[in-house]
C-alpha cells in the first residue's frame, strides 16, 4: 500500500506552508506500508519556540482554507517545542531544531519511502542541524 494522492496532496500543502514560515528541513515519509493509523509524516523544525507555533498555526491554516480539513488532533502547543498535527491522513510533526537533533524522528522512518515536496520544502534540507548548534552553545 502506498500513500492515496489525497495524503501526498496534504503533505505538499503542508510543507509548502512550513517553508512560507521559515520552516527547516521539512521532509516527508510514506508510512503506509508500517502504520496502519496514516499515509504520511512530515517533518519540520525552528530555530524557536515562537517560529514552531507560527509553521504550526500556518501550516493548520492552510489546510483548512485550501483543502478542507483540520486536524482531529493537536499536541504539544504550550510548551511549543515539539507540535504534532493529526490531520488523520497525514501526521504532521513541528519541532524546535534542538529535539528536532535530540530525537531524530528520521532515524525511525529511514526505511519508509521520502515523498517529493514543493521546490521551496526542499531547499530547507540541512538547516535544522544548523540552527540547532547555533542555539545550543
Amino acid at each position: 500500500m502506498t500513500a492515496t494522492d489525497r495524503s501526498i496532496e496534504l503533505i505538499s500543502a503542508a510543507a509548502q506552508a512550513a517553508a512560507d514560515k521559515l520552516a527547516h528541513d521539512i521532509v516527508a515519509y510514506d508510512v503506509s506500508d508500517v502504520l496502519s493509523i496514516t499515509d504520511a509524516f512530515l517533518l519540520a523544525s525552528a530555530p524557536n519556540d515562537r517560529q514552531v507555533k507560527s509553521i504550526v498555526d500556518e501550516i493548520e491554516e492552510r489546510l483548512q482554507k485550501e483543502k478542507g480539513v483540520k486536524p482531529v488532533r493537536r499536541e504539544g502547543e504550550r510548551e511549543g517545542r515539539w507540535v504534532l498535527l493529526d490531520f488523520v491522513d497525514i501526521v504532521v510533526h513541528v519541532q524546535h531544531s534542538e529535539e528536532r537533533v535530540f530525537y531524530a524522528l528520521e532515524r525511525l522512518w529511514k526505511d519508509c519511502p521520502r515523498l517529493d515536496l514543493p521546490e521551496d520544502a526542499e531547499a530547507t534540507r540541512g538547516k535544522g542541524e544548523a540552527a540547532a548548534h547555533e542555539g545550543g552553545e
